[in-house]
């Protein structure tokens, strides 16, 4: 569910939710609201609530120690099988009984259990959106991992979800990607039906910086760390840098924040100098007062919301190739690329001593994201893609 807008998921599907009800169409959304991550029912009052068909319903997608150790001797794959429940769809088959709809989109592949249910139930055209390769996702953990157990137990995983989400992506009518990496893996797969490319969209005016109130220098992330690509990419960071910022020549404060942050990464706070916040009340403040924006990201795929967020509040950012895949960038002059340890040092050395240099860079990232990734721009794009297919 995309309430709150407390990571990249959220955001992308909120964004497009409205900017679709902005150009005057009939938005329904069913959400599952897993128990796994709220504990419990999160209620809303977000003013999008009234202008569309929401339903959201409780689904507990927590696996036990024995599922784990039971999914290495079948074929399942439990991590999307989780999102399965049997009421759930039989509200939506409710729905559709109720309703004829033009388009039902499935926002990522653990909603695409429903799929084959929505398809008997309704003659609209089925969109897959895709915000990742998700087998890639599992794929790169596994490359990342020295312990021989885990590598193993993370390709096997990779394998699964890889076999599954194929057979999913000959089960719809067409495709809407975030990239041209991941377009061009689905085509490779021998993908018959349209695939186009729709850029994480956002509403610009949700996002006005001023510098009155950043702290210069500072470093800081954000981002969802039940995601475990983040989890990877920030301990990775952590782990190589915290010396530098804690006794060695990194003078500079950094920040570290978003949802489910586990209780281990208190072990890394260092009074004054590494700060573990965990979820922030205002993601735009925490931004905002910060001023450069760190994205260590050694695996996973799609585009990083968080990334397109921070540019649009003009912060100069020091990420991965991986990271700012599919954004259309120019290294240098809307953020700064580093891919090892030795990069990241010398790119973080450049931004806390030059202010300038960092103001330039975050500016030319705000015209980017003017240009490439307005929300208002995207659902049109994405609009008369859905016209084409009817």
């Amino acid at each position: 569910m995309p309430f709150p807008q407390n990571g990249g998921y959220a955001i992308v599907v909120y964004n497009t939710i409205k900017g679709l009800v902005a150009l005057g169409h009939e938005v329904s959304l069913a959400a599952l609201n897993a128990k796994k991550y709220n504990g419990s029912v999160q209620e809303t009052t977000d003013d999008l609530i009234a202008k569309i068909n929401y339903t959201s319903y409780n689904i507990d997608i927590s696996i036990s120690m024995f599922d784990a150790l039971a999914n290495l001797f079948n074929k399942k794959t439990n991590d999307i099988d989780r999102y399965y429940d049997a009421e759930f769809e039989k509200l939506l088959i409710r729905e559709l009984r109720q309703t004829t709809y033009d388009v039902i989109q499935f926002e990522g592949l653990f909603v695409t259990p429903y799929l084959t249910a929505i398809r008997k139930h309704s003659k609209a055209k089925l969109v897959y959106r895709s915000h990742n390769i998700e087998h890639q996702v599992w794929q790169r953990l596994a490359q990342q991992k020295s312990d021989l157990f885990k590598k193993w137990y993370l390709r096997l995983l990779a394998r699964r979800v890889k076999d599954y989400e194929l057979q999913q992506l000959n089960k719809v009518d067409a495709i809407a990607a975030f990239t041209i990496e991941d377009k061009n893996t689905i085509l490779s797969y021998g993908t018959s039906i349209p695939v186009e490319i729709f850029p994480v969209g956002i509403d610009l005016t949700q996002y006005k910086p001023d510098f009155s109130k950043t702290e210069f220098p500072s470093l800081f992330f954000l981002g969802s760390l039940d995601w475990l690509p983040n989890r990877e990419g920030i301990e990775w960071f952590i782990d190589n840098f915290h010396k530098d910022l804690t006794d060695g020549d990194l003078r500079v404060k950094f920040y570290v924040a978003g949802h489910n942050i586990p209780e281990r990464f208190d072990d890394y706070e260092v009074m004054g100098k590494i700060f573990i916040q965990g979820e922030v009340d205002d993601a735009f403040e925490f931004v905002n007062s910060k001023a450069i924006m760190i994205v260590p990201l050694l695996s996973g795929g799609g585009m990083r919301v968080k990334i397109v967020e921070g540019m649009a509040m003009q912060k100069c950012i020091i990420s991965t190739s991986l990271g700012a895949e599919g954004i259309n960038f120019e290294n240098g002059t809307n953020i700064i690329i580093a891919n090892n340890q030795e990069e990241f040092y010398d790119a973080i050395v450049r931004c806390i001593t030059d202010e300038e240099h960092c103001r330039n860079i975050g500016l030319n990232a705000r015209k980017l994201v003017e240009k490439h990734h307005d929300v208002n721009n995207v659902a049109l794009s994405l609009v008369e893609f859905y016209t084409r297919l009817t």
